[in-house]
């Protein structure tokens, strides 16, 4: 969404490196640019207005002449400017002293209200929660189907006393205020304590979309209502959200389709503009694909600093601790890592969501963005056809793969003999990674990385000996592994004599003429 908001910022702040102090002219030339990128971005001009104004009073103050790196201070300030016009504070939901809490949808047709209906119950429901879906809007054909199959999917019952239309030939006859009472009173009655009424919308803003929205408003009393907009629409999104905000006062926004290939300017303006926070902000088509919008992460994610943690966070929701706790345990006794660790780990990745949203979470990642656009998610599957096609002593044991078993695995997965040799040949380098890293030795080609058992690489001269291939034969190996643990198990001879060559022979500490007390460090 901000990917060309986020190239026009970065290439504006290489400008600056290098230089130990800032004209006057350096600075001009530095907002004239953030304001053109905010401009092409379809930023509202009164917010990029406000918001150069800030930039260039802040970096034209103390602020930046006292700082040893100006083009990072710089950064700073537009990072700090971007998360205030972005709201600030990251703001939640305000649940209800007495359940249930009631929250509203609101937004033209088109916006997505509907899909983000279920996205916000299937969240809410992971948070412990257990909403109800009310489908109030009676007016768009199969409206009520289409919020009852998004319930079905998220898991959350629906209330939905009226069909609605199912043709742009019928009229509405339901009267969404009953409905959305009746829900209400449906939540009360079981229990439920979180109440979300999907509400009508139009194509354009007009008084009687105003009115019905209006009237649900006063008539259920919401604890939120929140306003959903569409971040592709641009600057529209301001006159839009300032109707709405005069016609039902909301107290939040949800942007939607922020995973679209538009400028995003909706983002940065409709928060700055009406004064009320962005809340949610859903990221695509699937109903997993909805978070709580921080302000801070979006700057850093415009601004290509990466977003962390978000990333740490969905790798907690989705990790198998039980697995992680296998892994590291494996690795803590340096055990070899196979191929269904490998495809464990995959799997793992897999729950986390799409690989190049996580990517592109990386600080940094504008920098590979087209190979990234590039990578085929498909790639993943293909790959965990491949090692489902060997057998579990090939995967324990890849080495013993030659030719023939090569070409059958590739027929077993429908792929060329080519990609089975890449893939092992990839698994084998990391294979040697894991195991220099679970020594202590850093991670291969890049100095100075502390691995688990110490700090940087072995010591010169101390290199660990290279242990002994294991046998493709099952039985040879049994074999070599019952020898080798009954020559571990033989103890070894203790060294007799002591460090000044004395043998273990009795001797009195008195006639060695010491200090007294001193005997007690003889260990007699």
């Amino acid at each position: 969404m901000f990917n060309s908001l986020s190239d026009r910022l970065t290439a504006t702040f290489k400008n600056l490196r290098g230089k130990g102090r800032l004209s006057e002219a350096d600075v001009d030339a530095t907002v004239r640019e953030i304001r053109r990128a905010l401009l092409d971005a379809d930023v509202a001009v009164p917010v990029v207005r406000e918001f150069t104004a800030k930039v260039r009073e802040r970096a034209m103050g103390s602020e930046v002449n006292e700082a040893l790196n100006p083009a990072q201070q710089i950064v700073k300030i537009v990072n700090e400017e971007l998360v205030a016009i972005l709201g600030g504070q990251t703001r939640r939901i305000n649940l209800a002293k007495n359940p249930p809490t009631v929250i509203m949808l609101a937004g033209l047709q088109g916006a997505g209200k509907t899909t983000l209906a279920g996205k916000l119950a299937k969240w809410l429901k992971g948070q412990g929660h257990s909403p109800l879906l009310v489908a109030a809007d009676l007016q768009r054909p199969n409206a009520v189907k289409q919020l009852q199959v998004n319930g079905e999917r998220a898991g959350v019952p629906v209330f939905a006393p009226h069909p609605g239309v199912s043709s742009e030939s019928e009229s509405a006859t339901g009267d969404p205020v009953a409905v959305a009472l009746a829900g209400l009173a449906e939540a009360k009655s079981k229990l439920y304590d979180v109440v979300i009424v999907d509400t009508a919308g139009r194509l354009g803003i007009d008084a009687e979309l105003m009115k019905q929205a209006s009237d649900i408003r006063a008539a259920i009393d919401p604890d939120e209502v929140l306003f959903v907009i569409d971040a592709m629409i641009g600057q529209d999104a301001v006159n839009t959200a300032q109707a709405f905000n005069e016609g039902v006062n909301f107290t939040g926004v949800v942007l939607t389709k922020l995973d679209g290939d538009a400028r995003g300017g909706a983002a940065l303006s409709v928060a700055s503009i009406t004064g009320k926070p962005v809340m949610f902000a859903s990221t695509g088509e699937s109903l997993d694909d909805f978070e709580l919008f921080h302000p801070d992460r979006m700057a850093s994610r415009i601004l290509d600093m990466g977003d962390v943690l978000t990333l740490i966070e969905q790798a907690e929701k989705n990790w198998d601790k039980g697995e992680a706790e296998r892994m590291a345990k494996k690795f803590a006794d340096q055990e070899d890592f196979t191929l269904d660790d490998f495809l464990a780990q995959m799997q793992q990745i897999r729950k986390m969501g799409s690989m190049k949203k996580m990517l592109m979470m990386m600080p940094g990642a504008a920098n590979i963005r087209q190979q990234l656009e590039n990578f085929d998610e498909r790639e993943i599957d293909r790959v965990e056809a491949i090692v489902r096609s060997m057998t579990p002593h090939e995967r324990m044991a890849p080495k013993i793969m030659n030719g023939s078993r090569r070409a059958r695995i590739a027929k077993g997965s429908g792929v060329h003999v080519s990609e089975v040799n890449g893939l092992l040949e990839r698994f084998s380098q990391a294979q040697k990674m894991m195991k220099k890293m679970a020594q202590g030795g850093g991670i291969p080609g890049m100095p100075g990385m502390p691995g688990p058992g110490g700090f940087g690489s072995a010591r010169k001269g101390k290199q660990n000996p290279k242990k002994k291939a294991k046998s493709g034969n099952p039985a040879k190996a049994a074999a070599e592994l019952k020898a080798a643990q009954e020559k571990a198990n033989v103890p070894k001879a203790l060294p007799t004599g002591a460090a000044f060559g004395a043998g273990n022979e009795d001797f009195d500490p008195s006639s060695l003429n010491l200090p007294k007390g001193f005997e007690k460090f003889l260990g007699k």
